[in-house]
């Protein structure tokens, strides 16, 4: 665009205005010093309305006449505007706030149930803003224990978020968001899955301004954190110490092992655990009621007149059993998101199915089936490279080695159907025959050994069933560790020798030159072969005559 004298016009990056080159230095002086209400000299002030549309004043005014207004969403930096209220800014981040609302509000108001389930889903939609929606994880969370008083009095420490995926760990974070917002404290999210280094130094540094100019603590939440490198996670180190930012991090890895000892030591690490049935059964209740959807118990029958149906704000009544609800509670393991998900997907699918054929006045119900289709398949949590991997490994070395042979297979089961790779399971099962059986079954050796062999050369799933029988073979086996200990008595023994080892008594080498015999290497060596009786001959070191690895050694 260009002025009345052909000059052309430069846009005001405060208010947005556009208006020639000439003048923009001195107006963008006059600008940034205006405080809000203050008109600056010369110009009117930036609107304080929003226009959803321009009507004809608006267009007269866009062309630069006398009664010039700045465009609709003029912002107004917050470094001049103190207060409570943070300057514009803060207003139209409250404005964009009710938009959250009611897109929750979605979820539980008006509508059809397809128009409910549209857009984000359901998990997210139904997310709790307060405490006291959140449900599960009573042993961090329930009443007088000492997170919760903390969040409560918005006294918020650094924290690490562990738990398995769906438990809860991005909700917490979401409440302790909402709580923050009232009492005046920045929150600010970032995922480490796309966030930089670089995002991080700048949320730094705008928090240091903050704290510095206006006193007002941040709060920084990093989703999936274990996903940072240990050099990211240094950035964090210094500002977490003196508190510029307050640090929550959420992680389904082990953070012994995925996050920096020294941030670690920093924070206070919060153990989530999987959500129990009961949780999930009244997270589920909770958002079928939201819906409008009528539960029916057992041995009830659905009509278009039973109580509760939401016939008015819908196009037929959904129903679902309640056995539907406790079966999808027991299959997502723990995990809302998926909870959540699923019923979502079977809604929607007998929704569609029941627009596609044509609905009866008896609307439409969920059952049990259609909740399982919903899921495609039992949910196995188990992660090959994550803890989990360690943790059925362990319980299912030491199931055999109890000879609990139906836990020996259960532990398999659950790593081999959640994606483990059969070949570390199998050489693990040759490791277990020479350390727990050993010399009590020396086949489990070659038990194992052919099982690799098998596992190699067919893969799964067919192997599977060759790692069973090893497995069962192993849990009923004997056990014995005599030459698991004798060893490592051994290699106690070389780790405290004092000085040099002793050298190997020179009848025990081998002379392969006369220069090796003439230094008295082999002499006196007797082959035993040759003799009938039992040779009478030292083969330890002189300080080790007598020695016993296989004795019970004293501690």
């Amino acid at each position: 665009m260009e002025g009345a004298a052909g000059e052309p016009l430069v846009q005001c990056p405060v208010c947005l205005r556009e208006l020639p080159g000439a003048h923009i230095n001195a107006h963008l002086d006059r600008c940034l010093q205006a405080g809000e209400g203050e008109a600056a000299r010369g110009w009117p002030p930036p609107c304080k309305r929003t226009r959803l549309a321009a009507g004809p004043q608006d267009s007269e005014q866009a062309a630069g006449g006398p009664g010039e207004a700045c465009p609709a969403a003029a912002p107004v930096f917050s470094l001049f505007h103190k207060g409570a209220g943070g300057g514009r800014g803060a207003r139209r981040e409250a404005a964009e706030e009710p938009e959250e609302g009611g897109e929750r509000a979605a979820a539980g108001g008006g509508g059809s149930i397809g128009q409910k389930l549209e857009g984000k889903p359901l998990a997210d939609k139904l997310r709790p803003d307060s405490l006291g929606d959140y449900v599960g994880q009573e042993r961090v969370l329930g009443a007088q224990t000492l997170l919760r008083s903390l969040l409560e009095a918005h006294e918020i420490p650094s924290l690490i978020l562990w738990g398995p995926p769906g438990c809860g760990k991005t909700t917490l974070a979401h409440i302790i968001a909402n709580s923050s917002k009232k009492n005046g404290t920045r929150f600010v999210t970032l995922s480490a899955t796309s966030a930089k280094t670089n995002d991080v130094r700048d949320v730094i540094s705008q928090a240091q301004n903050e704290k510095r100019l206006f006193k007002r603590k941040t709060i920084l939440f990093i989703d999936e954190i274990h996903r940072f490198n240990k050099s990211q996670q240094d950035t964090f180190l210094p500002h977490v110490e003196c508190g510029t930012v307050t640090l929550i991090g959420a992680t389904t890895e082990n953070p012994s092992f995925q996050v920096n000892s020294a941030l670690l030591s920093r924070c206070r690490v919060i153990v989530l655990e999987k959500l129990s049935v009961e949780a999930m059964e009244a997270i589920l209740m909770r958002a079928v009621r939201s819906l409008g959807i009528q539960v029916l118990g057992q041995g009830e029958q659905h009509n278009s007149s039973a109580s509760g149906s939401n016939s008015k704000s819908s196009e037929f009544p959904v129903y679902i059993e309640e056995k539907a609800l406790s079966t999808l509670a027991y299959l997502c393991d723990g995990d809302a998101r998926t909870g959540l998900n699923g019923l979502q997907l079977a809604v929607q699918a007998r929704l569609a199915a029941g627009i596609t054929k044509g609905c009866s006045s008896d609307g439409v119900l969920i059952t049990e089936e259609h909740v399982k289709e919903g899921l495609q398949r039992s949910h196995i949590l188990y992660d090959r490279a994550g803890e989990e991997h360690y943790n059925c490994i362990s319980a299912l070395h030491k199931s055999m080695r109890g000879s609990d042979e139906n836990a020996s297979l259960y532990w398999l089961a659950r790593m081999l159907e959640g994606g483990e790779d059969p070949l570390y399971v199998a050489r693990r099962l040759v490791r277990f025959a020479s350390e727990d059986i050993g010399l009590a079954d020396p086949l489990a050796l070659t038990q194992a050994v052919a099982a690799y062999q098998g596992c190699h050369f067919i893969g799964m799933p067919e192997c599977e069933v060759i790692l069973a029988q090893c497995v069962v073979y192993f849990a009923r086996a004997p056990k014995s560790i005599e030459v698991y200990k004798a060893y490592s008595n051994v290699k106690e023994c070389l780790r405290m020798h004092v000085g040099p080892l002793p050298p190997v008594p020179l009848h025990l080498r081998n002379a392969p030159t006369r220069l090796m015999k003439n230094l008295g290497y082999g002499k006196g060596y007797k082959y035993n072969p040759m003799y009938k009786e039992p040779v009478e001959q030292d083969y330890l070191p002189e300080d080790l005559k007598g020695t016993n690895f296989f004795k019970e050694r004293e501690t």
